[in-house]
């Protein structure tokens, strides 16, 4: 989940304005309000959490040539996290190249730009005096070969070995229905049975991490495509997300489960029907966190699951100190810490930045165990932790929690007209210390009365301008009120348009593009344009624009926010109270009709677009309907 971390300081009062009947006139304050600081490619690849022996531990994978293929309980495993294994038996007259393949997630991207890194273990069940070559490929879906690699195997090799290949394609095909594909001369294999285990398949990968994102994903590879989460310039990262720490105790997210070795990563069956591997674990986020400059929220386990259970009070001990381990595992000691030790084993013995740890997700579901769960797990971790923030995720002040939470997470699927309508929602919080975490918000309907139902009943499938512009205005409240706000996210993060459990998601994407939405480029116009100084100015009333005032100090200039959540162009007069205002200013607006979206039949239906305005320290500007805006002019 990312966005900007928002601001700290004192509140001041806005000054009203006189409105003419057709223009919106905005007087901004000459005293600044506050500061704002700155603050795989193979599916199923190991086989985890399938059952042995059936058609669906196969998923993803299919024999080549007439082969035998079965996922079985290895008696022999590669690690005890990776019980399974894939048997390839090659049958009495075979000839030619025999093997399997595996299709990916959805298709493969190839491209001959990249060089891919694959690996695999293999081991021979049975030893024998075979001799000969595995030939490692990507390749279409019929026959056609982009990428090769061979590798010599014996029969000998009864003990698991693991083979790392380069794999460099010679052409770009358009097409992404491609497959990796691993093959054995069929008439010198005939009767030979091989076990192969934890294959992986991996592009070049943002800033190069073992294990890494997609680096379309992570941060654009062209100048055409300036639509990933780097360009985003997100401030923080909440990690390992929500729902994600866990449907069940069985299946919880475990720190420890996903870090080290690959083959030490047991996977586990996630909240939304599928398999995680846990090849993106709690060292892959910190890096990640670092590699973008991003401060990192981390979520622990707190004793409910999403199936409505909580443990018992008793029984929270254990729970307490993996939470306390996870901590360490990221900031602790190595000297004096077994988890840091871990860390500084794993390559990096200094600890990570963290100041802000969430306890539980989602606490509003069972709020009467939370009140035992947050003291017991808020006591133990503040007393080992003093200098951490921690996050409750209960509604704030209901249920009555000791001790009293500093900080809450408040989370908000609704419609455009909702999220307009709530553009005020923080300005009549009490100002007592406490401070806010919008970790999850976004438009998912246009129905209030069926906010989670089907697209044919007002659910959005992406993004569109009318729910854009109603999280605009949302934003402007944020802003105003990032005295007490903290940090906000959109949520949730992507979506693989193949195959998605939830919508709409800040970024789509399949096999080889990446789609952003109209709500990405809101919140990328939002972050890049912060300011550093929070300027109060005429406050919006009973219509459809709502805005906010920055100031950028060490660069002098202004930014305005406007958010037009109608279907009618509006007029407005911005009076700025600076001595001297540039002439000129530029305007960068994202507009289009209520339903207009960017999605992989319209990718680029909506993108922001920046003009030359005129400007002085009064100017006029007209806002497009559904749209959002942002002026910058240099004033001082």
């Amino acid at each position: 989940m990312l966005s900007s971390l928002l601001s700290r300081g004192v509140l001041a009062s806005a000054i009203f304005a006189s409105c003419a009947a057709t223009v919106t006139t905005v007087s901004v304050h000459s005293t600044a309000a506050h500061s704002i600081p700155p603050l795989l490619l193979l599916q199923n690849r190991a086989f985890q959490q399938v059952k042995p022996n059936t058609i669906d531990a196969l998923f993803g994978w299919a024999p080549i040539n007439g082969t035998s293929i079965n996922v079985i309980a290895d008696p022999i495993p590669l690690s005890g996290a990776l019980p399974n294994s894939l048997e390839l038996t090659i049958p009495s007259g075979s000839s030619g190249r025999v093997g399997f393949g595996n299709e990916g997630y959805w298709g493969i991207n190839v491209n001959a730009s990249w060089t891919y890194n694959a690996s695999f273990y293999y081991r021979f069940p049975r030893a024998s005096s075979f001799s000969g070559k595995l030939i490692v490929m990507l390749q279409s879906s019929i026959g056609v070969v982009y990428a090769h690699a061979s590798v010599p195997v014996s029969g000998s090799t009864t003990a698991w070995k693991q083979v790392m290949v380069h794999l460099t394609p010679t052409s770009s095909p358009v097409s992404t229905t491609n497959i990796f594909t691993v093959t054995v001369d069929g008439a010198s294999a005939i009767g030979e049975t091989i076990n192969f285990a934890m294959f992986s398949l991996f592009p070049p990968t943002f800033k190069g991490r073992v294990n890494g994102l997609r680096m379309d994903i992570a941060q654009a590879c062209s100048h055409l495509d300036p639509q990933t989460l780097y360009d985003m310039k997100p401030s923080f990262f909440r990690f390992p997300g929500g729902n994600n720490l866990g449907q069940s105790f069985s299946t919880r997210w475990q720190w420890n489960a996903t870090v080290g070795n690959l083959i030490d990563r047991p996977g586990r069956m996630g909240n939304w029907g599928y398999i995680n591997t846990d090849g993106l674990g709690l060292l892959e986020y910190l890096y990640l966190c670092e590699d973008m400059h991003m401060e990192p929220i981390m979520a622990v386990w707190a004793g409910y699951s999403l199936d409505g259970a909580s443990l018992p009070e008793s029984d929270l001990a254990p729970y307490i100190q993996q939470a306390i381990d996870q901590i360490n595992f990221v900031i602790g000691d190595p000297a004096t810490s077994k988890p840091a030790a871990l860390r500084a084993s794993l390559g990096h013995p200094e600890p990570f930045h963290l100041q802000y740890v969430e306890i539980g997700n989602e606490d509003f579901f069972a709020p009467k165990s939370y009140m035992y769960r947050w003291k017991d797990f808020a006591e133990h971790l503040e007393a080992t932790f003093p200098h951490l923030k921690f996050i409750a995720t209960s509604q704030p002040f209901n249920p009555t929690l000791d001790p009293i939470p500093k900080q809450y997470d408040n989370h908000v699927y609704q419609t455009p007209g909702w999220f307009a309508e709530n553009t005020f929602y923080y300005d009549s919080v009490k100002r007592d210390g406490t401070y806010y975490f919008e970790g999850e918000y976004a438009v998912v309907s246009t129905n209030a009365s069926d906010l989670f139902g089907k697209p044919f009943n007002g659910r959005l499938v992406y993004p569109n301008m009318q729910g854009s512009a109603g999280e605009a205005a949302f934003m402007t409240g944020l802003e105003r009120n990032s005295d007490i706000v903290f940090a906000a996210s959109y949520a949730p993060l992507l979506m693989n348009t193949a195959n998605y459990q939830w919508s709409p998601n800040l970024i789509a994407f399949d096999a080889s593009h990446v789609y952003p939405s109209t709500s990405f480029y809101t919140q990328q116009l939002f972050s890049l344009n912060r300011g550093t100084e929070y300027f109060p100015s005429t406050l919006p009333q009973n219509g459809t624009l709502y805005w906010s005032v920055t100031r950028d100090a060490p660069t002098n200039t202004v930014i305005i926010k406007i958010a037009n959540t109608g279907m009618t162009t509006e007029k407005m007069l911005f009076k700025l109270p600076f001595n001297s205002v540039h002439g000129t200013g530029n305007a960068t607006v994202l507009s289009g009709s209520a339903t207009a979206n960017n999605s992989p039949e319209t990718p680029h239906a909506v993108i922001p677009i920046t003009s030359q305005i005129k400007t002085g320290k009064s100017f006029s500007y007209t806002a497009p309907p559904y749209s959002v805006n942002v002026l910058r002019v240099e004033a001082k």
